[in-house]
């Protein structure tokens, strides 16, 4: 039988501490990416786009980089948004330790024109390019008339679905909206009753 060595045992070096949150700090990332550049979700609040979609909804954003997506935007489809900077609608007021600010929320409503377009509401219907929109999504809806305009470029004309007078605060209210100050679109609800958007 050996004798018992009575030299330094040898250890493997415990690991440094980038090597055990290496994976960590990559999934951080990740998420930090996705959530910043690729999707998150966004939640409804207010009735501008009933019936379409109601307040408490959960829907998923689309952020992905415009590059990857050639035919962005889209008329028709349900985008987020800030409103337009130069328009004193597009600001909200708060009021934080007895001081005043505002700031640009966001907003979710339908791209009605793309940059290029003439837009006109007329006959509680709007007009795109001389051609009155089929709008099947928002049913019974009555806009007041607003004399033609062509959008420049980089602009969208948008509204909600709910076009009832005073019940969608879009660009009937605030003009334009810039394409740069569009978030993403929402192509689908995920909650509570999951599916495409028309």
């Amino acid at each position: 039988m050996p004798p018992a060595s009575s030299g330094p045992s040898l250890q493997r070096p415990s690991p440094s501490f980038w090597q055990e949150s290496w994976p960590w700090l990559l999934g951080t990332l990740a998420l930090w990416l996705v959530l910043g550049f690729g999707a998150s979700l966004a939640r409804v609040s207010g009735d501008s786009m009933n019936p379409t979609l109601r307040s408490g909804d959960t829907l998923l954003l689309l952020k992905y980089p415009r590059w990857l997506d050639p035919d962005f935007p889209r008329r028709g489809s349900v985008v987020v948004f800030r409103g337009p900077p130069d328009s004193p609608y597009a600001y909200a007021t708060h009021t934080l330790l007895g001081l005043e600010f505002k700031s640009r929320p966001v907003h979710i409503k339908r791209v009605l024109a793309l940059p290029g377009d003439q837009i006109e509401l007329r006959g509680g219907q709007v007009w795109v390019n001389g051609q009155a929109l089929a709008e099947n999504y928002a049913p019974g809806s009555w806009v007041d008339d607003q004399a033609p305009r062509t959008l420049a470029a980089g602009e969208l004309w948008v509204m909600g679905d709910n076009r009832q007078v005073g019940s969608s605060l879009d660009s009937r209210a605030y003009g334009p909206v810039r394409v740069r100050d569009v978030l993403g679109e929402v192509p689908q609800r995920l909650w509570p009753e999951p599916g495409r958007l028309p």
